[in-house]
């Protein structure tokens, strides 16, 4: 299913190249204003044809609202946005109808919808379909705003090359809503220009390269979520995994805990300002799926674009005769500095449906 959520559900539609894509959201309170502009801001963040490092592909990411708004207000109905589809290249695609690309959805989604799936631009797999996904969380990020919640997100690798990491103790604010106000989205400008410098080489050379995303959320209250199986980490995973391209998810210390000493990886308690909080927060802010109020941090893994135009090896579905691709097209050298915004909205969205659920607000 195309359909997430608890209290807060959404249910994204379309494909790549049909007319258009979209979203419907359910649970959102009534009475919310929401700010067009700053959401468009958001929406620019991840739209195409911004520089080399990513696609030329060019297409407005206008959200027409059908219904759920009254103004700039929302009515408490189901919210639903339409983005139309207006700069597409069907005939790049016409002859991978039954040609497997590698690294693409094509022969497993052949096999689940029986040959009937839209291949066009990856059709409901390609990443076209995080813009509704990122109109959706840009609505949840400014309802977490008004309750003191900030959500932002930075490149912590790409290529080979490393940003500074967010401080998982005092992260603040400004620090974290910094990358996504810069043209590439680093708390390090000098490293974000090496990793431009390492997307162009892979462009040059018609390859691609991907990376790590590294979000944080802050000002989320403490005993928030739930044990076993819809713990807040379940619930953030659930949707990041949604981004196409996400291989890999880490919380806190993540896999680097595996060679840590439970004296190295626990965090002691103390007292501050009337508060628990924790010296250190190698926990990425959540234990047995419960928010603790310190920083919740995560990082996603991106793979490379799989669409590169090297020669590969793949077969033709129709009839299993080996086939040489090269492919055409216009796609990301490396979809990272995209993937930032749609990472945001993810744990915007998880965060929000967690609160919702546990109704520690007056909404």
């Amino acid at each position: 299913m195309s359909t997430w959520g608890n209290d807060l559900k959404i249910s994204i539609f379309g494909e790549s190249h049909g007319p258009g894509i979209g979203v419907v959201i359910d649970g959102l309170p009534a009475g919310l204003p929401i700010d067009r502009e700053e959401l468009a801001a958001f929406m620019a963040r991840r739209a195409p044809g911004r520089d080399k490092a990513s696609t030329p592909r060019r297409e407005t990411d206008r959200p027409e609202l059908l219904s759920g708004v009254r103004g700039d207000v929302t009515t408490g109905t189901p919210l639903a946005a339409l983005i139309r589809n207006n700069d597409t290249h069907s005939s790049d695609y016409g002859e991978l109808a039954f040609t497997a690309r590698p690294g693409h959805a094509d022969y497993t989604g052949f096999l689940r919808y029986a040959g009937w799936g839209d291949v066009r631009g990856g059709g409901h797999f390609s990443g076209r379909l995080t813009a509704p996904l990122v109109f959706a969380g840009g609505i949840a990020k400014q309802l977490l705003a008004r309750e003191g919640v900030y959500v932002g997100a930075h490149i912590a690798r790409c290529a080979g090359v490393a940003d500074l990491p967010f401080d998982p103790v005092a992260l603040d604010r400004e620090t974290l809503l910094r990358p996504g106000a810069s043209a590439f989205p680093t708390l390090d400008a000098a490293a974000g220009e090496r990793m431009r410098e390492e997307i162009e080489a892979a462009r040059m050379s018609t390859d691609s390269v991907g990376g790590v995303v590294e979000c944080g959320v802050i000002g989320f209250p403490a005993g928030v979520g739930s044990p076993m199986f819809d713990g807040l980490e379940n619930r953030i995973a659930s949707i990041v995994f949604g981004i196409p391209a996400v291989k890999g998810l880490e919380f806190g210390d993540g896999f680097a805990a595996a060679e840590l000493r439970g004296s190295e990886h626990n965090d002691p308690f103390r007292l501050a300002d009337g508060r628990v909080v924790t010296e250190t927060n190698h926990a990425g802010g959540i234990l047995g799926g419960l928010s603790t109020g310190m920083p919740v941090l995560f990082r996603a893994a991106f793979k490379p674009t799989p669409s590169i135009a090297l020669p590969q090896q793949t077969v033709r579905l129709s009839d299993g005769a080996p086939v040489t691709l090269e492919l055409r097209g216009r796609h990301d050298p490396c979809i990272v500095p995209r993937a930032v915004p749609c990472v945001e909205a993810a744990a915007a969205l998880a965060v929000l449906d967690a609160a919702l659920e546990a109704r520690i607000w007056k909404l």
